[in-house]
């Protein structure tokens, strides 16, 4: 595919902080599947749903790092 001519060059600080998001997605995926488990426990009067959410958050956070990768990949330039 050719690269079109008019489209302009990624500024490095904005490439960096994209590539740097990534490593926050999974502990944020995975806080956030404890907290809104702890918050169903306390509901619900259990003692095993923030495992639940740990574990869901922690898919997610992976499902959209590949996701995010696979982007930033499609949208790099070859070079």
């Amino acid at each position: 595919m050719p690269e079109d001519p008019n489209r302009p060059k990624p500024n490095a600080l904005v490439s960096a902080a994209r590539y740097s998001e990534i490593g926050f997605i999974i502990p944020a995926a995975v806080f956030l599947g404890y907290a809104l488990g702890r918050l169903a426990d306390y509901w619900l009067h259990t003692h095993w749903l923030y495992l639940a959410g740990v574990i869901f958050g922690a898919v997610v956070g992976f499902v959209q790092m590949i996701r995010m990768a696979a982007a930033l990949s499609r949208d790099k330039p070859n070079s």
